[in-house]
């Protein structure tokens, strides 16, 4: 059996900031570290309870990483119409990379939708 997402009119996904930070903590092959800040914002006429999320990096070399996992930082926001969703996070990279990705939910009714994250780029600043 499969599950069928469909895009909800309204539900989107904000990048507000990226910032590189070198001082969490990161594996020696991927030495980067990027806080990026998220909104969800839901302006459907529908509350939206987001249970899981996938990302896709991808370094300037074409080399891929997919992180899933379920619910958002730990937690599983119901979003109401009208409301938002705000958490950061970070992604650890190697090289100049660029992170997309989705957001999985349901409605009320029962109906199981998703929303893109737009893409956005991790650049390791040239002096380090």
């Amino acid at each position: 059996m499969s599950i069928r997402f469909e895009p909800l009119p309204g539900l989107r996904v904000i990048v507000t900031k990226v910032v590189y930070d070198p001082s969490l903590s990161a594996p020696v092959d991927r030495p980067h570290a990027f806080v990026y800040f998220i909104t969800i914002a839901n302006d459907s006429a529908e509350p939206v309870k987001i249970f899981g999320r996938k990302w896709i990096v991808r370094d300037v070399e074409d080399r891929v990483e997919v992180f899933e996992g379920h619910g958002v930082v730990g937690q599983y926001p119901r979003i109401e119409p009208g409301d938002e969703f705000k958490y950061h996070s970070y992604h650890v990279v190697s090289r100049e990379s660029r992170a997309t990705g989705a957001f999985f939910g349901t409605t009320d009714n029962g109906h199981t939708v998703c929303v893109q994250v737009p893409e956005f780029l991790m650049n390791p600043p040239a002096d380090v």
